[in-house]
């Protein structure tokens, strides 16, 4: 008895030659596949350098403000950084003042008591020069009117031929450092007296 097995597991030659067929048949030839999307690419690539330009201009952007502030805060730190030195001799612009005040020069008898008067004058002339070759300004607002900015008023007085609001006495000078304040101007203000102005008048239905 013969084995036929094998035989019928194996397929025929004619099978498989139609099997390769239809393989053959299933894969996309290279006509039908096309060519490479090389535009497709060359868009990819022009969207990515777009986007790493961005990147980049931002990178800059901020490098440069990074530079110019640190300029700025450089700039202000050596314009403002006698500051705390300038406070220090207020109190001595203040003593020489005072000086000058309690004698006055027509007071003045001897020859020595002029002499010391000139000197304390040229004193504070120098201080105040020194002053202003560091940005240092005395305010004397006399007769000004009041800012709230500069001036820090201690009393409000009835002053005829003033205005309400003009500053009509210094107690002490304030002093400013280039556009900061330092110290505001002691001063006295003018406030407008009762019944100096004109009353309303009402409208009147029956008229």
């Amino acid at each position: 008895m013969k084995d036929t097995t094998k035989q019928d597991a194996a397929p025929s030659s004619g099978e498989a030659a139609n099997n390769n067929v239809e393989e053959l048949a299933a894969t996309p030839s290279c006509s039908e596949m096309g060519p490479p999307t090389v535009e497709v690419d060359v868009a990819a690539l022009e969207t990515e350098l777009a986007d790493t330009k961005d990147r980049l201009l931002r990178a800059l952007a901020e490098t440069e403000n990074v530079r110019r502030r640190v300029q700025r805060e450089r700039e202000e730190a050596s314009k403002y950084a006698v500051a705390g030195f300038a406070k220090e001799l207020l109190s001595v612009a203040d003593n020489l003042r005072r000086a000058l005040d309690s004698l006055p020069e027509a007071e003045a008898r001897d020859e020595r008591a002029r002499s010391l008067l000139a000197g304390v004058e040229a004193t504070e002339r120098e201080l105040l020069r020194v002053f202003e070759r560091h940005g240092i300004r005395r305010i004397d607002p006399k007769s000004e009117r009041f800012d709230h900015n500069l001036h820090e008023a201690v009393f409000e007085a009835e002053r005829s031929g003033h205005a309400a609001g003009t500053i009509i006495e210094v107690l002490q000078p304030g002093y400013v450092l280039h556009d900061r304040l330092l110290r505001p101007a002691m001063v006295g203000v003018a406030k407008e007296a009762p019944g100096s102005r004109a009353p309303v008048e009402s409208a009147d239905p029956a008229a």
